[in-house]
């Protein structure tokens, strides 16, 4: 009767457990642009998972620029926004004389619900039309 009784109870609590499913989300963005001796690229990648154990997000992003004589810079910054978001914006540029290359790349992660990323690049030589491109992503 001991038996019958313990698998009984056993049989039960399988049955009323619920079935977790986990769920992720990913998505990002990249550009590079190029003009003269100048190039400028930046990334950006975020993700969040959400299963029986909690909502866990990671997020990178990253910037490169060359120039052959002129001056180049990146800079990337990764915070905490308000609540459960993590932001990043990195941003890369060439310059030599007037002909200049950049790059821009913002990402967001709403933990267990959205991962958006935007990268926006332009490249430019004196005396010619200024080339733009603009890449958008937005997953949940």
């Amino acid at each position: 009767m001991r038996h019958l009784l313990a698998a009984a109870i056993s049989g039960s609590l399988l049955i009323a457990m619920p079935a977790w499913a986990q769920t992720s989300i990913t998505g990002g963005t990249a550009g590079s642009a190029a003009a003269g001796g100048t190039s400028a690229s930046t990334l950006g990648t975020g993700g969040t998972s959400v299963g029986p154990s909690g909502t866990g997000s990671s997020i990178g992003s990253g910037g490169s620029a060359a120039t052959v004589d002129g001056k180049a810079q990146s800079r990337t910054n990764i915070n905490q926004g308000n609540g459960p978001v993590l932001n990043s914006n990195s941003k890369a540029q060439a310059q030599d004389g007037g002909t200049f290359s950049k790059s821009q790349t913002k990402t967001q992660v709403k933990a267990g619900e959205e991962v958006t990323s935007r990268t926006k690049t332009m490249s430019h030589v004196p005396g010619s039309k200024p080339v733009k491109s603009r890449t958008e992503i937005s997953t949940q």
